[in-house]
Formats: C-alpha cells, sequence, structure tokens
C-alpha cells in the first residue's frame, strides 16, 4: 500500500468538493490555486472558492503567476508531493505534471475522449446528449488527452440546465477522485489510451457562440438556453421600432402556436412572449434588459410599453 502525499490543484466552486473529499481521506501537503483578483467597483480582492476552503482548514497554499518560475519549481520540491490531482485548473506546464512519484491526474467533467475543452458542461446540455460523466486521466503535454484511470456516467433529464448539471457532476467527480486516489494508492491504477478519433469539443464559450439563432429549430433553441444557464446566458438582438438592444434570455419552453410567420417574429400579449424558430414557436419565461434585473415574463409584461413594431433579430 502506497502512502500517498497530495498536492491538490483548482480554482472554481466546482473544485472544492473534490479537495474536501480528499482531504477527508488522504494527507494533502498543499493546495495551488489562482492569485486573487480585484472585482467589483472598489476593485476588492477576490479569493477563489478553493482558497477560502483551503483557509478555513488551515492547509498550505500556493498562488503562483507562473507555474514555470524558479520560486514555484523550489516550492513544488520542498512540498515534495507524490501525487497531484487537479481540478479545474490551468494547463500546467511537464516539469509540473511530470513531478510526482505516481503521477497528475485530472478530474475532466465529460466521458473523455468527447467533450475535451474548456466548457465540457455547457456543450453536453447545448447538444442536447442524453448522459455525460466525469474522467480521471493522467495529464499529459496536451490537453485532456491523457490516458484514462476511471468513469462515471450519470442521465442528463429533460430539464437540467448547465446549472443543475454542474452541481451533480460535481458530487460525482469528488467520488471518482477519492477513487482513484484509492487505486493508485492500492497499485490498481489501471489506464486505456483514449482512442483516436474526432470527438465533440467543448472549446470556450464566446459572444458569437452563445446568441441565439431563431432561423434554427426550437428543439437546438431550447437548448442553448439551458445549456448557457446560469452562466454565462443566451443572448439575442430585440430590434423595438429601429433600436437594437442586446437582452439576456434565461428560459423558453416550446409553445404549441401555429400561426405562419418568418424566425425572429414575435406575438407580444398580456400573458405571453412568443417567438418564430424554424420549426414552430417558442416561449420566452424569463429575460434581463441591459443594466435590469432579470424578470419572469408575467412581471415582464407588467411594465412593458409595447413598442409598434418588435422584432428579433435572426
Amino acid at each position: 500500500m502506497r502512502e500517498l502525499r497530495i498536492l491538490f490543484m483548482g480554482t472554481p466552486d466546482f473544485a472544492v468538493k473534490t479537495l474536501k473529499s480528499i482531504q477527508e481521506n488522504f494527507e494533502v501537503c498543499g493546495v495551488v490555486t489562482a492569485p486573487d483578483k480585484p472585482a467589483g467597483r472598489g476593485r476588492k480582492l477576490n479569493k477563489s472558492a478553493v482558497k477560502v476552503y483551503a483557509e478555513a482548514n488551515n492547509l498550505k497554499i500556493l498562488q503562483p503567476t507562473n507555474l514555470k518560475s524558479e520560486k514555484f519549481q523550489n516550492e513544488l520540491k520542498c512540498l515534495n508531493p507524490n501525487l497531484i490531482v487537479v481540478v479545474a485548473f490551468r494547463m500546467l506546464p511537464k516539469q509540473v505534471w511530470n513531478f510526482p512519484k505516481y503521477g497528475t491526474f485530472n478530474i475532466h467533467a465529460s466521458l473523455l475522449p468527447e467533450y475535451r475543452g474548456a466548457a465540457p458542461i455547457n456543450w453536453a446540455v447545448i447538444n442536447g446528449e442524453h448522459k455525460t460523466g466525469v474522467t480521471s486521466f493522467f495529464i499529459d503535454d496536451k490537453i485532456d488527452t491523457g490516458e484514462i484511470i476511471k468513469q462515471k456516467e450519470i442521465l442528463i433529464s429533460k430539464d437540467d440546465t448547465a446549472g443543475s448539471l454542474h452541481d451533480k457532476l460535481m458530487h460525482l467527480g469528488a467520488e471518482l477522485a477519492v477513487e482513484t486516489c484509492k487505486a493508485i494508492q492500492s497499485k490498481q491504477d489501471r489506464t486505456t489510451k483514449q482512442p483516436e478519433l474526432n470527438p465533440k469539443q467543448a472549446p470556450k464559450l464566446t459572444k458569437e457562440n452563445t446568441q441565439i439563432d431563431w432561423n434554427k429549430p426550437s428543439e437546438d433553441i431550447i437548448n442553448l438556453v439551458k445549456g448557457l444557464n446560469p452562466y454565462p446566458i443566451s443572448w439575442t438582438i430585440f430590434n423595438e421600432d429601429g433600436n437594437e438592444k442586446s437582452v439576456k434570455i434565461l428560459e423558453l419552453s416550446k409553445s404549441d402556436e401555429i400561426i405562419k410567420a418568418v424566425p425572429g417574429e414575435v406575438i407580444l400579449n398580456k400573458k405571453q412572449f412568443l417567438v418564430k424558430t424554424k420549426d414552430h414557436w417558442v416561449e420566452i419565461k424569463k429575460l434581463k434588459y441591459p443594466g435590469k434585473k432579470a424578470l419572469h415574463i408575467k412581471d415582464f409584461l407588467n411594465g412593458y410599453n409595447s413598442p409598434d413594431q418588435l422584432k428579433l433579430n435572426a
């Protein structure tokens, strides 16, 4: 049985559950997380979720800006971990992931090789997948391509958003991380090479790929909205009497309306806000105007002065 001395690397909330579970089962010699960043009007330094947890649990904290720096390399040698666990952190240089005796593994929120990249949870929902999961794999010199250690599957329900699926995978990932550590500890960490194929990717979310295209089928648009909720949120352009406004769409559903129209046309009344897509109509349930708070459609319509012409840019 191996004695593990684990260095944990991570930054957001998603990583905290895994750190907690590992700490409850193994020795954690230190935590590496992102440097504090100024946020808000006062530009107050904001700590990462992992740092907040580490401070509360008296764990050694490192916040390097350069993972290749001599200072960080010396700190790594002083801590002398024999295993590094990574969850939602940045890409590591070889001198870091190759340092520990038993390797460096990452927890990725997809069933690799599918959905390699920055936003696997979002893209699984956007693409209408019926299942996803988490994967532990040994890091190599490319992104999300290392040999797979273990995987755990989960079904995606029709009501799941990126937010709800994130929380499910957060707990599943923590379970997998502990199982993977135990496998390494007991020398049962057999691996499988990722197959050579052209898998679905999970690229970074941008202004361009989060905009709603009303020329697409309703199901695709609904999945996009769910896959971007609660962050970064899908958006569209409202054209109100020739004035364009960028409006965020947080929730919508399919409608039974059958009136013929072109994509982007609107039906607006005291109870409903309907938009025509390629094949059907959808009903906007929740939206957010620039500089305003998010509103359920009933509250929005109660205070909305309808222009003579409203169209959503398709």
